[in-house]
């Protein structure tokens, strides 16, 4: 029996073509199609159900010696309020999840983690949760995304919030510690992610397709448009054997910290290198890139496989992500993506494949 959100009637309600994702009967897409739904996304306002994803919190004394023995990130300095994108670690050095992590107190976390992976990753917290900490799991909250240029207006406009001195990557309580609004998100747009009790979800989501600028947005967008970004997805481009440094994500490992999980492979990764690494595939004939497909040199050897792949609605072209050779690893590299047998030529590209438009980064761009 499949899982459901608490609004998944909602769902129902508005003709989604719903299908299995980590064991719930999520929407894939509604009416007008994936295209659609990414292009609104890119240029108004879409609404993400992503209740199935895990919500927990840990607070006490030690608790951010917790989280920096769970994480190759350091956390002491970052404020309170604050998120940081990071991966919890096995002691092989390989990637168990990734996650957002707020502080919300000197002595006191919150995680937003994949439905996919929630179960092992409170297992695995669990097991290793110090007696001075409390450790929470919030099984009865709905998540909801709101991402798109139109999102700050939207959250004023429909919910009476004025979002507008919020940075990215930061999170703030409202009605007494009832709601929860992020901003941040997982398709390189201004949005937000909006955390209430299951109770108050249906008519949050209500409030909020009401508003002109917003529609409902299915996992398939969401795939795409994340893709665009070059995110990467557990159980694609990352899992328990790949290393943060192979997939290029040296920029959460703190150059200072040692001790967490995983440390001596890490720290080896980043100080001998590594035989592969993620990269951007874009192809430069015609054809789709497909996830498993071979990546090949030059000389017809493989090199590599893609993780992801697709068609990318902004750009009209060809994507994916793919471990390949480190040698070969370096932007403009001509390969080949083998689909059905007939070897495409593709190149190697800079990631992300479409700027990001995050406040901060407009801020930079100003």
């Amino acid at each position: 029996m499949l899982r459901k959100t608490v609004i998944h009637q909602h769902h129902i309600d508005l003709g989604a073509k719903m299908g299995e994702f980590a064991g719930y009967d999520m929407p894939l897409y509604y009416g007008e199609g994936v295209i659609k739904e990414h292009e609104w996304v890119r240029s108004s306002c879409g609404l993400f159900d992503v209740s199935h994803m895990g919500q927990a919190m840990v607070k006490g004394e030690g608790a951010l010696e917790f989280v920096q023995k769970l994480t190759p990130s350091s956390f002491e300095k970052l404020e309170i309020d604050r998120t940081k994108y990071t991966v919890l670690t096995n002691p092989e050095g390989g990637i168990i999840d990734d996650l957002m992590v707020t502080r919300t107190a000197e002595d006191g976390f919150h995680f937003v983690i994949n439905a996919g992976c929630k179960d092992k990753d409170i297992a695995w917290m669990k097991e290793n949760l110090p007696d001075s900490v409390e450790f929470t799991h919030f099984d009865d909250w709905a998540l909801l995304a709101l991402q798109g240029p139109e999102a700050e207006n939207v959250m004023r406009e429909a919910l009476g919030f004025d979002c507008s001195d919020m940075p990215y990557m930061s999170m703030r309580a409202e009605n007494d510690n009832s709601f929860f609004i992020s901003r941040l998100g997982y398709t390189g747009e201004d949005g937000f992610e909006l955390a209430v009790k299951n109770s108050e979800g249906p008519e949050l989501a209500k409030k909020l397709l009401a508003h002109d600028a917003v529609k409902p947005i299915g996992l398939a967008a969401r795939d795409s448009l994340r893709l665009e970004m070059g995110y990467a997805l557990y159980g694609h481009e990352i899992t328990s054997e790949t290393s943060p440094v192979e997939a290029n994500i040296t920029w959460v490992i703190s150059k200072s910290r040692s001790g967490y999980f995983g440390y001596e492979r890490i720290h080896k990764d980043l100080s001998e290198g590594v035989e592969r690494k993620l990269v951007g595939i874009k192809l430069t004939d015609k054809g789709v890139a497909r996830e498993g497909a071979e990546i090949r040199s030059e000389a017809d050897e493989v090199v590599g496989v893609l993780t992801s792949g697709g068609h990318s609605p902004t750009l009209k072209e060809s994507i994916g992500m793919g471990y390949v050779q480190t040698d070969l690893a370096t932007t403009g590299q001509k390969l080949f993506v083998n689909v059905r047998g007939r070897n495409i030529a593709a190149v190697v590209a800079d990631l992300p494949f479409v700027p990001a438009k995050t406040k901060s980064m407009k801020k930079k761009a100003a």
